[in-house]
């Protein structure tokens, strides 16, 4: 396995305003390890969202490389951009983004139903399902809808899910827009565990002491990044 989950080479992303062209993204470049933790800031229209999309395969980009656990994703066609992310890219968005009449346990399990590689039994999938949830401190919660939970508990639902595949990264995008203070200190220290047992994570936020729970802060203006750091007194990357 590759040392770097995402390397990203000279990245632009360029769209098209009638006659007009749009920069979003301008020559950038950055580095993921296996295992990290990182947070992605940035004032609106700085490229975050753009740079988001790219990581989790939902758009191209315009020119430049996006490697993946080795293996340049960067012109594949949307339907193998679509098996990536189900296969490599756990999603955690901030409206929790969950199947209303499904209860919590059903909607952990979807992106293994998804799953072109799924070779699970129902029980298998089933069983791999409450794990996630009891993960995440769900346990006894899985038969309830998502009307039934509290908007952190709904958000635990989606950090399972994310997980059900074993996915090379899990990309946060704003995980507490819609929580409190004191859920969404909860949820993040959920976050904090995951990345403790090794799991590399991408957090998305306009939020500095949501991106302080990171143990790494990128941040972009105008498609670029201008800073990249190290919190808590670890070292300091030259940009």
């Amino acid at each position: 396995m590759p040392s770097n989950v995402i390397e990203i080479q000279n990245l632009t992303k360029i769209y098209k305003m009638g006659e007009n062209e749009v920069p979003a993204l301008r020559g950038l470049s950055l580095q993921v390890e296996n295992g990290e933790y990182v947070a992605i800031m940035g004032p609106s229209g700085s490229g975050k969202s753009t740079l988001m999309n790219i990581i989790g395969c939902l758009d191209r980009p315009s020119s430049g490389k996006y490697i993946l656990e080795g293996v340049d994703v960067s012109t594949f066609s949307r339907d193998r951009r679509a098996e990536i992310r189900n296969e490599k890219i756990g999603f955690i968005f901030q409206n929790f983004n969950l199947l209303a009449r499904t209860s919590a346990i059903e909607n952990v399990e979807l992106p293994l139903i998804y799953s072109h590689k799924n070779s699970l039994s129902d029980l298998q999938m089933r069983d791999r399902a409450r794990i996630c949830m009891e993960r995440v401190g769900l346990k006894g919660w899985e038969g309830h809808t998502p009307a039934q939970l509290s908007g952190g508990q709904q958000q635990r639902v989606a950090i399972a899910r994310a997980l059900i595949n074993d996915p090379a990264i899990l990309l946060a995008d704003e995980p507490t827009g819609n929580l409190d203070t004191k859920t969404s200190e909860q949820v993040m220290m959920i976050f904090e565990q995951l990345n403790n047992d090794g799991i590399s994570i991408v957090l998305i936020t306009h939020e500095m002491d949501i991106a302080e729970h990171a143990k790494r802060i990128v941040m972009l203006r105008d498609g670029e990044v201008v800073t990249d750091h190290f919190v808590s007194g670890r070292r300091m990357i030259a940009q």
